[in-house]
């Protein structure tokens, strides 16, 4: 700076900043030495916070308003100094002024897809964007923590940091919530407002808050999305002659043979023709595969009939007819004897039971003694 701009600087008295950019969100406002007169004029626009430093030490801070920099408004800028209420001298200070205003519309997204492991797809990878906006919330801890000795302060000099804190907390979310790719986009709003919640206090300790985010879109790599498509269509098909018969009707129709309704009405006729002539294809190649025939079950081993007789004041069985033919030829059981089996109502005398009677007849009778 010349010795002109010396004499100027120290004959003027008002310092104020008017951002004519969307992006600055600190200014440092440049006075020759930092020297500012004792009474100078302060103007804090809204959505705007002057901070004063001196010597490296954060002192006064402006809300919006105009003001006369005297030592009454400025306690800690005159304890630091030992000013005394006479002071009325020149005297030194950086003014950096802070822009309050929401920053919009600021892009995030994965650099490098995400891997994730899905129920349905197993494990697929994706992509994901969107937008977040912010504003200075504290501007001392700001100042400290990312501004610095900065004069020039834009967002793009903390918007890939922020980036990288969205990107890693969002792959973290997603793995956890164990949702279907499929019901993501269902899911949008829910997910903003936990990442959101789960980041605001990050953004705090900059001196920032994170105001919205949203998430825009999330992607599956091109050959999965071309998978996707296929089984969408498919399942769009339907019934596989139909849609032989029209794909042909609209071959022909659409290569205009003939003219008029006499060629339309052929080339309906041949569409069809050659439709049936596919589908007779088809079906004569299904038919010329080796079918595999089934081998039916064994018939079903009918119950062998069994039977109980009153012995002795007591049931015993079940027998099977084996078994009493052997205690007939041991005089165990007589035709006197009272039997019962499944389905009979009561008890009955063994030779008026179908299938026993019979026993006895062709029993040879005891041998004498």
């Amino acid at each position: 700076m010349g010795f002109f701009d010396k004499i100027m600087g120290e004959f003027i008295d008002v310092i104020e900043w008017t951002d004519g950019s969307n992006d600055t969100m600190v200014y440092r406002f440049e006075r020759y030495g930092n020297e500012i007169k004792h009474g100078a004029k302060l103007t804090v626009r809204e959505s705007q916070v002057a901070v004063f430093v001196n010597e490296g030490e954060i002192a006064d801070i402006f809300e919006p308003g105009i003001y006369e920099l005297e030592t009454q408004n400025m306690p800690i800028m005159t304890t630091l100094n030992h000013w005394d209420h006479a002071f009325n001298s020149p005297f030194k200070a950086e003014v950096y002024f802070f822009n309050l205003r929401r920053f919009v519309d600021l892009k995030w997204g994965t650099k490098n897809p995400l891997m994730l492991r899905d129920k349905e797809f197993g494990p697929v990878r994706i992509r994901a964007f969107g937008t977040y906006g912010i504003k200075i919330e504290e501007p001392e801890t700001f100042l400290k923590e990312i501004v610095g000795t900065d004069g020039y302060f834009t967002v793009d000099e903390v918007s890939d940091q922020l980036r990288n804190l969205i990107v890693s907390r969002f792959a973290t979310i997603v793995g956890q919530a164990n949702i279907p790719i499929l019901d993501l986009a269902a899911n949008y709003e829910q997910m903003s407002e936990f990442v959101e919640e789960k980041i605001s206090p990050e953004f705090s300790a900059y001196g920032l808050e994170l105001t919205k985010l949203l998430i825009e879109n999330i992607s599956l790599p091109p050959k999965v999305e071309e998978a996707l498509d296929k089984r969408t269509g498919m399942g769009l098909t339907g019934n596989l002659d139909d849609y032989l018969k029209y794909q042909a009707a609209e071959a022909l129709s659409s290569s205009g043979s003939g003219s008029g309704a006499a060629g339309d009405a052929m080339g309906m006729g041949m569409g069809f023709a050659m439709a049936q002539q596919m589908a007779n294809s088809l079906g004569a190649n299904n038919a010329s595969q080796p079918q595999s025939h089934a081998t039916p079950p064994p018939p079903p081993i009918p119950k062998a009939q069994t039977y109980h007789f009153a012995i002795n004041g007591a049931s015993k069985g079940p027998m099977t007819i084996e078994q009493i033919k052997t205690a007939i030829r041991s005089g165990e059981i007589e035709k006197e004897t009272l039997a019962w089996r499944e389905g009979m109502s009561g008890w009955e005398k063994a030779q008026d039971v179908d299938n026993l009677s019979t026993l006895f007849g062709s029993m040879p009778p005891p041998i004498p003694s």
